[in-house]
């Protein structure tokens, strides 16, 4: 492709080179990866900046150049200028693809919690629906059977594309995205028309130096997602009040769900838990349009209730009956997002992404309404976080589990014996015991639960590694789960 077909779509200027005669056969911003052929993108970051690495990005054969600014680089060099590159590199990457965005209907997610098991029910209704249907997400990028990680919750706006072009090529129809803020405010879905936006709730998270300054510039970061990108139709939880600021200014049609008001397009009542012989979960009835619909969820919390009346809104929307979604989700687990692993009778083993204080008292909490026999709960902390991450994880398991396995979780280049010993350090008035390595501690939370316990392994969730020293050590906790529980069957079958 001519360089001046790709930069048409964009405002710039050349600074040198002949832009009649620069062919590109890819993006790239990564110095470390960029080759001949490609066109290098300077963007700047949080704590890079992408001209400081022009040169390298020449010297690995790269000849073509988007900044913001002049950079200094031999004569054969095409250089172009534009006011701003995160913003260009969208809409580039959507002219190098072919557009593909507008040949798929796209579903965003918004919202401080919640986005990813939204977003996966969504998946899973669609799917089994007859609407093939992709995902990106924190959960990582589903095209098919094909599934693989993704480096941020919303990609880089050239992977983005990429994706989509991906997923065109499979024959997938729909495609349900969870957009952060950071990618609302970092112009990844810059140019993306969203069919359907959901908001699911606001809280105060992502504030910091590198994220958002403030709570302001953090909401009206997840606002763009309403009123910057095309929305044909916004679903929104009428039990957050932040709903009419999200929506303010919108004027497409809404639809609202809601756990509290009966006068909800989408009104969940009647919420209920449920345990039987190895799961649990929430039951409610979801009125819409003067009907009553039983629905049940593996997961439990009013959030999972929420979580599934959006996810039942949004698929009806796109021409999906209620019921049919309330059958879909009465047997869709979501990987990683209070998960449980079907295993012995009569004791509970979930697997949830909670690792911080906030999101570990929730689950404990949750799960404590299931009178468990014992709460027993095994964590960890990711190496090189804050002192206070850890110690409010600690309280939160001191308050409310029964026992406690401290173990690894992530440590990368921080001995974990540091990190398992700060831990314990903040643990009060509840019995426990450190096991570092975290496959042994998962196969001993088995082995000592008994009729009645609910067993929570928190903080791996959905991941299927444990970083240690920079590598990806491969570790599925479920896995390890279920194999502990096998082993443990057959011993039992040979005593008797």
């Amino acid at each position: 492709m001519l360089i001046s077909q790709l930069l048409n779509s964009i405002d710039y200027s050349v600074v040198c080179g002949d832009e009649s005669s620069v062919n590109i056969s890819g993006i790239e911003y990564d110095s470390r990866k960029a080759s001949s052929g490609d066109l290098f993108v300077c963007l700047v970051g949080a704590k890079t900046d992408g001209h400081r690495y022009a040169e390298k990005a020449y010297n690995n054969g790269c000849r073509a150049f988007l900044c913001t600014r002049h950079i200094s680089l031999p004569e054969d060099a095409f250089v172009a200028v534009t006011h701003d590159t995160r913003a260009a590199l969208a809409v580039i990457s959507a002219v190098f693809f072919g557009n593909p965005a507008d040949k798929l209907c796209l579903i965003g997610i918004t919202g401080t919690k919640g986005k990813t098991t939204t977003a996966l029910l969504i998946h899973s209704i669609l799917n089994n629906s007859g609407y093939p249907c992709g995902y990106i997400g924190s959960n990582g990028i589903f095209i098919g059977n094909s599934r693989r990680e993704s480096a941020n919750t919303t990609p880089e706006s050239r992977e983005l594309h990429g994706i989509f072009a991906e997923m065109c090529a499979e024959g997938i129809t729909h495609a349900v995205l969870e957009v952060s803020s950071q990618a609302l405010d970092r112009n990844r879905v810059d140019g993306i028309d969203f069919d359907i936006c959901i908001f699911t709730n606001l809280g105060r998270d992502h504030i910091s130096d590198v994220e958002h300054k403030n709570e302001e510039e953090y909401r009206a970061a997840k606002r763009k997602l309403f009123t910057s990108h095309g929305c044909k139709n916004a679903l929104y939880n009428a039990d957050d009040p932040a709903w009419e600021y999200m929506l303010d200014g919108t004027d497409c049609p809404s639809v609202s769900f809601s756990m509290k008001d009966p006068t909800a397009d989408f009104y969940g009542t009647a919420p209920s838990i449920y345990r039987n012989d190895t799961s649990l979960g929430i039951r409610f009835e979801c009125f819409n349009n003067g009907k009553e619909t039983t629905v049940m969820m593996r997961t439990p919390g009013l959030f999972s209730a929420q979580n599934g009346l959006a996810a039942i809104a949004a698929c009806a929307l796109l021409g999906v009956k209620v019921e049919a979604s309330a059958e879909i989700l009465a047997v869709t687990p979501v990987d990683g997002r209070f998960e449980v692993v079907d295993s012995l009778p009569r004791r509970t083993f979930i697997v949830d992404y909670a690792h911080n204080g906030l999101s570990l008292t929730s689950a404990l909490t949750v799960l404590r309404e299931y009178d468990p026999a014992r709460l027993i709960c095994v964590f960890g902390s990711v190496g090189g976080r804050t002192q206070e991450r850890r110690r409010e994880l600690a309280e939160a398991a001191s308050a409310l589990a029964d026992y406690v396995i401290v173990t690894s979780d992530n440590p990368d280049f921080e001995a974990p014996e540091a990190i398992t010993d700060e831990i314990a350090s903040h643990l009060e008035d509840v019995p426990f015991e450190v096991i570092v390595d975290r496959e042994e501690a998962v196969r001993h939370a088995v082995r000592i639960s008994r009729d009645g316990d609910i067993v929570l392994f928190a903080g791996k969730g959905h991941e299927t590694y444990q970083l240690i020293c920079g590598e990806k050590v491969p570790f599925v906790e479920r896995e390890i789960i279920a194999d502990e529980c096998r082993i443990l069957e057959a011993e039992l079958r040979i005593e008797s």
